[in-house]
């Protein structure tokens, strides 16, 4: 059939047409791939061949109120691995195991996954500088030394259960080291390089180095001298009493800050897989829960005071040894009692019934009201991991006997914070502050404060004037009463001793008891609250006789190391039999001897040394307090006066 040319013709146009189509498409196709989105393509196409060996940020350092780090990093580099570059799988993997300590076999699995990069782990995580050269200088292909580093605790165990630990990729696992791990991690970088399918390093190309933005670094309100005087108490304290625990906390009651808090057992962070989980799980001052005994009596006193259900003074409580409440008999811990007392001697004498009788005019309603007031049966909201409610009675189940015992601090569960943040707002004006351990965050580059954690108030508890009252009471409790042992001449101390059963299998037992004491210094502008609890000890069970002489050493220590003043007037402490009185040193500089020993009587022992009639100096200083019977060295020598006179004149 013949075409005409006409139809050619048109068909070769309509070709023509079609051509020009598709290159007019073609040529903003490659008009979009090359100019619009030629570097969104070239960026992807770089992404896919692009490689990332990451790069570790430095862990921010902690450290205590004062500067000094308790938590830092050291250099620790980890062995990394890009498989495709490893040429030599076997030879390599041989090496490596011998010196990392790995079996051939699992490096060489390692060597052998379908990955961009591998870390030689366990041997190969966290090594030494040494074992780091050692590697390099092999310069096996495909074999990297990449940076990193690991947690370093310089005191050992000090404030482990505070600080807590991190795992091996630097994340914080308990402790301050979790609760505030995002701050302190910071975020990683890399070192990446372009690779072709076979896993070579592309020609041509350049290495990207992307750093890393370190943590904060996180100081806190822990002082690390404070911390290490607890601590050495709470070791005396296990190792001369067998005690399954030992709880200590002191605290700046004027605005919650933590300034020491352990507990025994204990445990080295960095070595915290050598110990039981529990001990280094359990946080026992914020979860451990019980019975607090008296020290919970300073709630009842509390409360009475600001209630206008007591005068201290005046009004008198006759105690006879027991008190029946709702057919059941609440007994004193004096067999017989104490007879007719003050309420001011109830309180130093840790009268049961007498508290039972506050608890009553106070009535179920008021008395509760308080103990939810001064934070009891919830979380104190201190920034730690772990912390416990505490249990207290529901409404519906308190009785008569249940409203009795509240009152002397049985029936009742608390944590060991509860009662330090309880107590310190009924010594320090009324105000209930939440316990906090982080203090501020600080660039640790510039040392700049970036962040200052501020005291948080919780509530006015009671009024300025009941919380002066309740300050002197316990000062007498500290003079005059159960908390004798607690006594530091120079500061005045105030304090309350706590001896509570355990409940065992639902019952009381008669032979486990957590004996505790909580004291303050000094008793009129309270600079230190320190409780301590010790759980079974063994020998006499008695708060008075145990925790009391810890809480004044710890109190002592830590009061002269903080540079408070001794105070020039205190409560004097009532002598009883078998112990020795504290006495003050007299100025016998100038005196004659035969005027010392008229004056000195019975109270000192002297030790002179040199010629002459008259004392030039002594030791200890005029002033002083110190034991009777202690020895006074005096230094003779001449009268001054006298030489003057007797110089020959010209």
């Amino acid at each position: 059939m013949r075409v005409s040319n006409v139809t050619v013709r048109r068909r070769l146009f309509t070709a023509i047409i079609i051509m020009t189509v598709l290159f007019a498409a073609l040529m903003f196709r490659l008009g979009v791939v090359q100019i619009w989105r030629g570097a969104e393509l070239s960026a992807k196409a770089e992404d896919s061949w692009r490689r990332l060996i990451p790069v570790q940020p430095k862990r921010g350092e902690i450290t205590d109120r004062n500067g000094t780090p308790l938590a830092y990093n050291i250099s620790s580099p980890t062995i990394m691995a890009i498989p495709v570059q490893v040429k030599d799988k076997e030879g390599t993997a041989a090496r490596l195991a011998e010196m990392l300590g790995m079996s051939k076999e699992k490096v060489l699995a390692l060597l052998k996954k379908k990955t961009s990069s591998v870390n030689i782990q366990p041997g190969g995580r966290k090594i030494t500088l040494e074992k780091a050269q050692q590697i390099r200088d092999l310069n096996m292909p495909g074999v990297v030394v990449a940076e990193d580093n690991k947690r370093y605790y310089p005191f050992g165990g000090l404030a482990s259960h505070i600080l807590g630990f991190t795992g091996i990729d630097n994340q914080g696992l308990a402790g301050i080291e979790l609760t505030y791990d995002k701050m302190l991690n910071g975020l990683k970088g890399n070192i990446s390089y372009l690779s072709t399918a076979n896993g070579s390093t592309m020609p041509n190309s350049t290495d990207k180095y992307e750093k890393p933005k370190d943590g904060l670094n996180l100081q806190l309100t822990i002082d690390k001298n404070v911390q290490s005087i607890m601590e050495r108490e709470l070791d005396q304290a296990m190792i001369q009493y067998q005690a399954k625990h030992v709880i200590g906390i002191a605290m700046n009651p004027k605005n919650g800050e933590i300034l020491g808090m352990a507990s025994r057992p204990n445990y080295e962070p960095d070595k915290f897989r050598e110990y039981p989980s529990e001990t280094y799980n359990r946080n026992l001052p914020i979860w451990m829960t019980y019975e607090p005994g008296s020290t919970f009596k300073i709630i009842t006193l509390s409360a009475a005071i600001e209630e206008g259900k007591v005068d201290l003074e005046h009004d008198h409580f006759y105690d006879k040894g027991s008190v029946e409440v709702g057919g059941a008999r609440l007994r004193c811990w004096k067999r017989g009692g104490h007879g007719s007392q003050s309420f001011t001697q109830v309180v130093e004498n840790s009268c049961n019934p007498g508290f039972v009788a506050l608890g009553q005019r106070l009535g179920k309603d008021k008395l509760f009201q308080y103990i939810k007031d001064f934070g009891f049966g919830k979380k104190t909201g201190i920034d730690m991991q772990g912390e416990e409610n505490g249990i207290m009675f529901k409404p519906s189940q308190i009785g008569p006997v249940e409203l009795a015992t509240t009152a002397f601090g049985q029936g009742v569960s608390v944590t060991p914070i509860q009662q330090v943040a309880a107590i310190s707002a009924a010594i320090n004006g009324g105000k209930l502050y939440k316990p906090h351990v982080a203090k501020a965050w600080v660039n640790p580059e510039t040392g700049a404060t970036v962040q200052e954690m501020k005291p948080e108030l919780v509530r006015q508890v009671i009024s300025p004037e009941t919380s002066k009252k309740v300050r002197e009471t316990l000062e007498s409790v500290v003079a005059n009463g159960t908390g004798r042992n607690a006594f530091i001449d120079g500061y005045r101390v105030g304090g309350k001793t706590g001896t509570a059963q355990k409940v065992i299998n639902g019952r009381y037992s008669s032979d486990e008891h957590i004996v505790s004491f909580i004291g303050f210094a000094p008793a009129d502008d309270p600079q230190i609250v320190v409780y301590v609890a010790v759980d079974d000890p063994k020998g006499l069970q008695f708060g008075g006789l145990i925790a009391a002489p810890i809480v004044k050493n710890i109190l002592g220590d830590s009061l002269r190391y903080m540079g408070v003043e001794p105070r020039k007037e205190q409560l004097d402490k009532e002598y009883r039999y078998g112990e020795t009185p504290v006495v003050t040193v007299p100025n016998l500089v100038g005196a004659t001897v035969v005027d010392i020993y008229e004056d000195l009587n019975s109270n000192f022992m002297l030790s002179a040394s040199g010629t002459g009639n008259t004392v030039i100096s002594q030791a200890p200083k005029p002033g002083s307090r110190v034991d009777r019977g202690s020895t006074i060295r005096i230094y003779l020598g001449e009268d001054p006066a006298e030489k003057k006179e007797s110089k020959p004149t010209q």
